[in-house]
């Protein structure tokens, strides 16, 4: 019987809210920095155009961000399956890099129409223009999903920590009783007739049901078939000792020893390394 809290992390409000103002205040930051460097260095006509440059695409970049976060989400980089989602978020920075250039054209375009004014965006060629916007969206990009990776790693780690604890134990009925046994208590099983015996040191708990069911549900939890009518906890073994016949005598920690058909000897000796 497993019981558990197995809600996911992807619908917290916080995952999605925090790592979006984290970025707004980046990027108001980023702005403020360029914007006001671009006015000291004298860059444009006016000092009004770097402040509009940089306030455009900064307005794209926190309409877009959502978007790379929704994509982390789905596509979250893992210590053992990194470099598939790598692949694919650099790939999304190509629909990014095009939406976030399509809309800062548009944006200033209207705003320098408006006062009668030209922008000449794609004055030095649209290819070194687009390749030229492309790369710094590639690290754009990377920064907004670092930090949505970051605050779902951590929402994660913190989950975990305050999850309660997982109920291992398993629910057997023996006679008109609910039973629960923990996995690492139960030394064997055994076939008997009509019913399944759990052996454990303390007593024997006779349930009705085929050793066919239980080994389903008990392979998972280290149990291994060993006879045709009997199933022995991995971590109950002490010793191993052959027998003249082929077959295999097994000592368990309690002591008592059962044995093993030589029809799955192989797969016992695989079980014990794995």
């Amino acid at each position: 019987m497993t019981t558990g809290n197995e809600k996911g992390t992807s619908g917290e409000p916080g995952l999605r809210i925090g790592p979006w103002l984290a970025v707004v205040i980046a990027v108001v930051v980023v702005v403020f920095v360029t914007a006001t460097s671009g006015i000291i260095e004298g860059a444009g006509d006016h000092w009004i155009e770097p402040v509009l440059w940089e306030s455009t695409s900064a307005l794209v970049i926190i309409s877009l961000a959502p978007l790379i976060g929704r994509a982390v989400r789905r596509w979250t980089p893992r210590a053992d399956n990194m470099l598939a989602p790598a692949l694919i978020h650099f790939g999304l920075t190509i629909p990014f890099g095009a939406a976030h250039i399509a809309a800062i054209w548009i944006l200033r375009e209207s705003a320098y129409w408006a006062v009668g004014a030209r922008y000449g965006f794609f004055d030095d060629g649209v290819a070194i223009t687009l390749l030229y916007e492309w790369r710094k969206d590639v690290l754009v990009y990377a920064a907004i999903a670092a930090v949505y990776w970051v605050f779902q790693y951590i929402e994660e780690r913190r989950q975990a920590a305050s999850a309660p604890p997982v109920d291992e134990r398993i629910e057997v009925r023996d006679g008109g009783a609910a039973v629960f046994l923990a996995p690492g208590d139960i030394s064997h099983v055994e076939a008997a007739g009509n019913y399944v015996e759990f052996h454990t040191a303390a007593r024997t708990h006779l349930v009705r049901g085929t050793l066919a069911v239980w080994e389903a549900r008990l392979t998972a939890r280290g149990f291994v078939r060993v006879h045709r009518s009997r199933l022995v906890n991995r971590t109950q073994i002490t010793a191993l000792k052959p027998t003249p016949s082929g077959d295999v005598e097994i000592t368990l920690s309690h002591g008592r020893t059962v044995t093993g058909s030589r029809r799955f000897r192989a797969l016992l000796a695989e079980r014990l390394i794995a």
